[in-house]
């Protein structure tokens, strides 16, 4: 990573980066997180930290993990709805469980890939 990368330093990058891929404006990301926007600009500009509440509102918002923000991840993929049946359980699941399912899923997406056989 360029420039500073101490965690302090990540989350204001990370946060604008991911609000840039989503394409929303700080008062739209303020709107979707319910948060003010003025939180927003302050988070991004590193003046101030949010809470853990307020992590998870702007990962929620962002379609992003709290592990991307924060500079544990680098993939700012987006996540799967928490309320999907499917993925309601997956944060149970122990690390080696959690690998078979990422498996699964992939095997049976690579089946229902309709690409020559």
């Amino acid at each position: 990573m360029q420039g500073n990368t101490r965690p302090q330093a990540i989350f204001p990058r990370r946060l604008r980066a991911a609000r840039e891929l989503r394409e929303l404006s700080q008062l739209e990301l303020a709107a979707r997180a319910r948060l003010q926007q003025a939180a927003v600009s302050h988070y991004e500009s590193g003046t101030r930290r949010p809470s853990l509440r307020n992590l998870r509102r702007l990962s929620e918002a962002l379609e992003v993990t709290t592990d991307y923000l924060v500079g544990r991840s680098e993939s700012p993929e987006p996540l799967p709805s928490s309320d999907e049946p499917l993925f309601q359980d997956f944060g149970r699941l122990t690390i080696a469980d959690r690998e078979l399912a990422r498996q699964l899923v992939a095997q049976l997406a690579r089946r229902s890939d309709p690409g020559p056989r």
